[in-house]
């Protein structure tokens, strides 16, 4: 039995492991298996508007409708209601999702840590940038929703990708900015960078700049050797002038003519 006195949290967890908490109780288990997982998990992102019940249809039913969807969906809305308590799912014929107040959404959480991450990067604070550019790229990196498809499932997937790139982007900068054992750190995020989004220069910007940091030159070059190669054999083009620079600048630095 709860102690009174012990918080009740609220917690949504939807990316990686589908997780629900609410004030205490915890929820998942009593959803209505996975249509209703998928339910709560778009109206979760969308909790700030009401959501039309046709757009339901959409979500549950990507490919079409089958016979008989709209009486599904009232019997999924009703078992909702039952599982979450009074007021947490409002409306008929745009319902809303209302959750209590201060509860922590792990998509929330993601897209409040990388701001906080690249705003501190912009102000030169890198100390400050490390632990939520840690979360953000922790909580992306689990991915949205695995394993459900839906309406509108794949531009959230987009969206938590692209803080994952931008936290590595931050994770990278405040390690060379911090310098000592955190250059390590510099260096793994170019590299998950460069494999996560190969024509996204970035990685190899901060995988050069963080070899040539730890000496390691050669390595360095062959970093941007593999950018070049990949960008003209693919691409048929040349690095921006960004990356060309650094690669020069590397090259004067060790003594060596550009070839």
């Amino acid at each position: 039995m709860r102690d009174v006195d012990e918080p009740r949290t609220s917690k949504v967890q939807l990316c990686g492991p589908f997780f629900v908490e609410i004030e205490g109780d915890r929820l998942d288990g009593a959803l209505p298996g996975r249509q209703g997982r998928l339910l709560f998990g778009y109206l979760t992102v969308n909790r700030n508007r009401p959501v039309e019940r046709s757009r339901l249809v959409d979500v549950l039913w990507p490919q079409g409708p089958p016979a008989g969807a709209e009486t599904t969906l009232r019997g999924l809305i009703f078992r909702m209601r039952q599982a979450l308590g009074d007021g947490c799912l409002t409306g008929k014929g745009q319902v809303r999702l209302n959750l209590p107040e201060g509860v922590w959404i792990d998509v929330e959480a993601a897209r409040g840590a990388i701001h906080e991450a690249e705003s501190a990067i912009a102000r030169g604070l890198p100390k400050r940038a490390w632990l939520p550019a840690r979360i953000a790229h922790s909580i992306a990196e689990a991915g949205f929703m695995p394993g459900y498809e839906g309406e509108g499932m794949d531009e959230h997937r987009r969206a938590l990708d692209d803080v994952s790139l931008r936290a590595l982007d931050c994770i990278a900068e405040a390690g060379l900015q911090l310098g000592g054992a955190e250059a390590a750190a510099a260096e793994r995020a170019g590299r998950a960078l460069i494999a996560a989004a190969p024509y996204r220069e970035s990685g190899y910007r901060y995988l050069i700049r963080a070899l040539d940091a730890s000496d390691n030159p050669a390595e360095a070059i062959r970093g941007y050797e593999g950018a070049r190669e990949l960008f003209r054999e693919e691409l048929g083009i040349s690095p921006s002038s960004s990356l060309r620079d650094l690669h020069a600048q590397l090259l004067s630095r060790r003594g060596v003519a550009e070839p």
